[in-house]
């Protein structure tokens, strides 16, 4: 279904002799959560987000393996609910954000799974160490806004697990989670 509805897209590339190189799409940040969940002590989950992050994103819906994308979290804009939980998270013992400032993700391989899921692998840096990770991408819609035809919109959203204790931050495992999910919902634009 994916390329049925992107064929209507992209249907002049197809009357090309060599395929359209994926091209700049931009974040709108007011529709973006970045998100995770650590169980905590198993009596209960503890949510959080990142508010201030970016990212350079390529990305031809004709051609979904040719998109690559770098993401970037400011590790200080955790955010938690809770003033002195953020500010221990903000901590050595967990992210260090004075010496560690971002969280990166940049991809290195994009594998379309089905007309709308695609795997992202790519190498996450977060406090000095950098790890391969996978994140798996659903495809929500991409088609005109219905406030304005000319303006295309495309909707994701993206799922993953890291183990935190494989880039040093293992302060309170096992009762506090070593495997945090994480979920980006992604709305984005074309740049040009």
């Amino acid at each position: 279904m994916m390329r049925t509805i992107l064929s209507v897209v992209g249907a002049a590339t197809l009357l090309t002799a060599a395929p359209l190189a994926a091209e700049p799409w931009k974040l709108d940040k007011d529709h973006v959560h970045v998100t995770f969940t650590v169980d905590n002590i198993g009596f209960s989950t503890t949510q959080g987000q990142f508010r201030d992050f970016d990212a350079e994103i390529d990305f031809d819906p004709e051609n979904i393996e040719a998109a690559s994308v770098t993401f970037t979290l400011k590790s200080d804009s955790v955010d938690t609910n809770s003033k002195s939980r953020d500010n221990h998270v903000k901590s050595k013992e967990f992210l260090d954000v004075k010496n560690f400032p971002e969280i990166v993700f940049r991809s290195t391989k994009v594998r379309l799974v089905d007309d709308r899921t695609a795997e992202i692998t790519g190498e996450m840096s977060m406090k000095g160490v950098t790890q391969e990770e996978v994140f798996t991408a659903h495809l929500v819609r991409i088609g005109p806004s219905p406030f304005n035809a000319e303006d295309t919109i495309a909707g994701f959203y993206v799922e993953g697990e890291l183990d935190r204790t494989d880039y040093g931050v293992s302060y309170g495992v096992p009762a506090i989670g070593a495997k945090v999910p994480i979920r980006i919902d992604i709305q984005m634009n074309p740049e040009s």
